[in-house]
């Protein structure tokens, strides 16, 4: 069994707890979720990108721009969640009237606040997918990280077992060095960072309503959390750097601050 076809599914809603419209946000003369897809259709392994989402106001400017749009309920907990509550009609793009295989399609999950997504990387994860045997259940992007970040729960940390595959994501630095001061944890061990994107297989999305709460994700807000307690392995791979995900006024200040080229 091998990847055959793949896709970018951008999930976004208006309603960030953090930062209401962020997705609207001007950043340099185009709204954030413009910037967004425009990156995403940059990619050359995936054939289409697609919106979902629960906001009729970003169905109708994405429309606009061109890109294929699926209207989600506006209940889902995550951008995984919502991807996954219409993987059947992902599929249906991905495959058109060919009969849909959802285990050889990979879904590319960008978030709607990644404004300089970087095309190289999406194209990478689908190339991990592809050189790959057994088949991962997921893909993820992760980055070593620089001591200053070590420490900011603001930025996602993996937890990384020899082989490259995850164990953990935490806003708390992992592992703890025992007996060593915490500012000097760096020099012990290496911390890597994760970039928030995730390329699912389809399969796994479509079951992911069977998939056990779990009680890790609710506690650390991190959605990934639910495949690391269901026993699914996600596989990592190093890129150089990560892509600025907008959370904050203060990163939405940078964000800008990067496109006007300051």
């Amino acid at each position: 069994m091998a990847i055959q076809r793949a896709l970018v599914a951008v999930p976004a809603r208006l309603q960030s707890s953090r930062l209401p419209n962020k997705v609207l946000a001007d950043i340099g003369g185009k709204p954030m979720i413009q910037r967004v897809l425009e990156g995403c259709v940059q990619a050359s392994q995936v054939e289409t990108v697609v919106l979902c989402t629960d906001s009729s106001q970003l169905h109708d400017l994405a429309v606009q721009w061109g890109f294929p749009v699926l209207m989600t309920s506006g209940d889902c907990s995550s951008g995984s969640e919502r991807i996954a509550s219409v993987a059947d009609a992902l599929l249906a793009l991905a495959w058109g009237d060919a009969a849909p295989s959802a285990a050889e399609t990979a879904v590319i999950n960008v978030q709607g606040d990644q404004p300089f997504i970087d095309p190289i990387t999406i194209d990478a994860m689908v190339a991990e997918f592809r050189r790959r045997d057994p088949l991962p259940a997921v893909v993820t992007p992760v980055y070593g990280l620089r001591p200053e970040t070590v420490h900011n729960p603001n930025v996602v940390k993996t937890l990384l077992a020899h082989d490259g595959r995850a164990l953990y994501f935490s806003r708390s630095a992992i592992p703890h060095v025992r007996d060593v001061d915490p500012a000097e944890w760096h020099q012990h061990t290496t911390y890597w960072g994760h970039v928030g994107m995730y390329g699912f297989r389809g399969d796994v999305l479509a079951g992911w309503d069977q998939l056990p709460a779990s009680p890790l994700e609710d506690v650390e807000r991190l959605e990934q959390l639910r495949l690391i307690e269901a026993g699914l392995t996600i596989a990592t791979f190093e890129v150089q750097g990560t892509s600025l995900s907008v959370d904050t006024a203060e990163q939405l200040e940078q964000a800008r601050a990067i496109a006007s080229g300051r």
